[in-house]
């Protein structure tokens, strides 16, 4: 229900300086992905998996970048020790490519998502900078994404603007194929 008036909320006029609470915190469209981030309390594990993988600086870049942002919970969801273990020097090169396959090379809100899903009849094929390829998809109001192993995240929080592209709040981690 609070992705699809957030959806809602986004498209009405002047949406671009009311962005929705994310993790307890204000999302302000004139700080980027990074500088938003780190102040939601519902993303510390992420924040924390990106510094890890040395992305820090590639998103708080130009971009423009859409960013599907599991959340504490999301990554709870893995196997037990799952996280502790991606997070170490040795185990870089595959955080970044689970990282990189939450990251669009794109401003996407979710209007145009959904506007892509309807023209391919139902499920829209979004490749991401890591080389993964999600399957995004409706599910009532809410827009799904199925990763290359199956798994389905659910946008929780939509169109959350950042000065360098968007976010958008998931449920579960997506997971590349290899």
């Amino acid at each position: 229900m609070a992705a699809a008036a957030s959806i809602a909320f986004a498209a009405s006029a002047g949406a671009q300086d009311k962005n929705p609470m994310v993790g307890g915190a204000p999302m302000l469209s004139n700080k980027n992905i990074v500088e938003n981030a780190v102040n939601s309390k519902d993303h510390t594990t992420l924040v924390a998996a990106v510094k890890a993988a040395g992305l820090v600086d590639t998103l708080s870049g130009k971009g423009p970048f859409t960013v599907f942002a599991p959340t504490n919970a999301a990554f709870a969801k893995l196997p037990a020790g799952t996280v502790e273990t991606l997070v170490k020097p040795e185990n870089k090169a595959t955080l970044t490519k689970i990282l990189t396959c939450h990251v669009v090379a794109a401003n996407a809100m979710s209007s145009a998502i959904s506007k892509m899903i309807a023209d391919d009849k139902g499920t829209h094929p979004v490749k991401t900078v890591g080389g993964c390829v999600l399957q995004a998809r409706k599910k009532g109001n809410m827009i799904t994404l199925t990763d290359e192993k199956g798994g389905v995240a659910t946008v929780t929080i939509a169109d959350v603007r950042q000065s360098n592209g968007v976010i958008h709040v998931i449920d579960s981690v997506l997971l590349p194929s290899s």
